[in-house]
């Protein structure tokens, strides 16, 4: 009997402190140690804007870069990057030259107005931005990118050596810099040349150089097939380690196409 009486004794005294706790007082987490999620944050201007950039919505990109600092030389550069999308050149010119005022040291910037004028046929001038770039910019990866824009420039004003040690050092920066694609980031490369056989047989040969002989036969392939042809090809000094080599024969026995 004392048991069953002290039993209810103590259901009664939980039922009350029940009633007279706050209500969901059970339910919230501060009480019972549970964390809450906290509200999401606003997604910058910026961040929004790189959205649509993912999704190739350059216009609507470009509006929200604009709804943040027109003295912010990063929304700047990224909307000159999607005026370029659109090759709306000047305009991305204009936006880049922004950037550059409020931060004359901006590396991707300076890079980014090369290749307006790379787009607009002007090698000469590009060759120019692509240098100022290169003085004030880290000797890491990303300077790779430069370094191939910079042959680019020098490849389509025929100054074939030139181009060739450019290429050479964005190789020793980044060895897979001409074979990465896809994402603009906040820098541009310019991979267009209007040689485009001459361009992958100095491809092939920087990789038969470096020792990387699968690249070496695939550009040396694609030179072919787009028409280049050169009667010493057997014979430069770069293919060496490949000359015995039966893809190496075969691929010389190969007619370029007619383009």
């Amino acid at each position: 009997m004392f048991g069953r009486t002290f039993a209810l004794f103590l259901a009664a005294g939980f039922c009350s402190a029940i009633a007279q706790s706050p209500p969901n007082a059970m339910l919230d987490g501060t009480k019972t140690g549970v964390p809450q999620p906290q509200p999401a944050k606003p997604l910058s201007p910026e961040m929004r804007g790189d959205i649509f950039m993912a999704r190739k919505m350059y216009r609507e990109a470009i509006e929200t870069f604009h709804e943040g600092s027109p003295k912010d030389p990063v929304l700047l550069n990224k909307t000159g990057i999607a005026y370029h999308q659109l090759m709306q050149l000047d305009q991305a010119r204009k936006s880049y030259e922004q950037a550059i005022k409020i931060k004359p040291d901006y590396v991707e910037a300076l890079n980014n107005l090369g290749t307006v004028y790379y787009a607009k046929k002007s090698p000469r001038r590009a060759i120019t931005w692509y240098n100022r770039a290169l003085k004030i910019a880290p000797e890491e990866t990303r300077s790779a990118s430069i370094y191939m824009n910079l042959g680019t420039a020098y490849f389509a004003r025929k100054r074939y050596e030139d181009a060739t040690k450019a290429y050479q050092t964005a190789l020793g920066l980044d060895p897979d810099v001409f074979e990465r694609h896809g994402n603009f980031g906040v820098m541009l490369e310019e991979r267009s040349v209007e040689e485009r056989g001459k361009f992958h047989f100095y491809l092939a040969k920087l990789y038969a150089k470096g020792g990387r002989n699968e690249l070496a036969l695939q550009y040396l392939r694609k030179a072919l097939e787009e028409g280049f042809r050169d009667k010493k090809m057997g014979e430069e000094p770069e293919f060496a380690a490949l000359k015995d080599t039966d893809e190496f024969k075969k691929l010389l026995t190969l007619e370029p196409r007619v383009l």
